[in-house]
C-alpha cells in the first residue's frame, strides 16, 4: 500500500506505474469502503475507513526512520477525498445501494488518480531524497537510468481515471456482495 504512491521510483516506467498503481488504489479503496459503509448503513463510514487506512499507513511509514530516511521518503496515497465522494453519493441518493455502486464506484475511480497526482506534485522527489540519504546498498529501483519519454504521454491521470472508473464499479459491487450475500 505504501509503495504504490511512489511512482517516481520507477523512473523508466513512471507514467505506466502511476496508471497501474491508480487502478490498484482505487479498486482496493472502493471494495473496503463500500463494504463497511453498507455494513453500517451510515454515510460517512467510507470516509472513516479511508482515514483509518491513512493513519495505518502513516504509522507504517515510521519504519523508514529505522533505516535513516526522512518521514516523507515514501508517499502515502490519498484515499479520503475519494471515499468522501462515495459517502456523498450514498447519502445524496437516500441510501440507495445500487446508486452507491454505480455513482460512488465511478467517482472513486475517476477522482483517486487526480487526487494522487496533486499529492505527488506537492512532495519531494523520492529519488532525490534517496541520494541525499545514501544506504550501504543501493536498491535496484534507485539506480539512476535514463527515462524513456512518451510512455502514456497524453495523460496518465486521464488514463488512470478512465480505467479506474470502469474497474471500480464492479469492485464496488463485489464489496456489496461480500457484505450482503443475498444481493437485492
Amino acid at each position: 500500500t505504501i509503495n504504490t504512491g511512489d511512482y517516481l521510483f520507477y523512473t523508466d516506467w513512471m507514467w505506466t506505474s502511476f496508471v497501474v498503481f491508480s487502478l490498484g488504489q482505487s479498486t482496493m479503496l472502493v471494495v473496503g469502503a463500500i463494504y463497511y459503509m453498507l455494513f453500517t448503513g451510515v454515510p460517512g463510514t467510507a470516509t472513516y475507513y479511508a482515514t483509518i487506512m491513512t493513519i495505518y499507513t502513516w504509522v507504517a511509514k515510521g519504519a523508514w526512520f529505522a533505516l535513516g530516511y526522512p518521514y516523507d521518503f515514501v508517499v502515502t496515497p490519498v484515499w479520503i477525498p475519494s471515499a468522501m465522494l462515495l459517502d456523498l453519493s450514498y447519502w445524496a441518493t437516500r441510501r440507495n445501494k445500487h446508486a452507491a455502486i454505480l455513482i460512488g464506484g465511478s467517482l472513486v475511480g475517476l477522482s483517486l488518480p487526480l487526487f494522487n497526482m496533486v499529492n505527488l506534485l506537492l512532495v519531494r522527489d523520492p529519488l532525490e531524497v534517496a541520494f541525499k540519504y545514501p544506504r550501504p546498498t543501493l536498491p535496484a529501483y534507485m539506480t539512476p537510468i535514463e527515462p524513456q519519454v512518451g510512455k502514456f504521454h497524453n495523460s496518465p491521470v486521464a488514463l488512470g481515471s478512465g480505467a479506474g472508473a470502469v474497474l471500480s464499479v464492479p469492485m464496488a459491487a463485489l464489496g456489496t456482495k461480500l457484505n450482503t450475500w443475498t444481493y437485492r
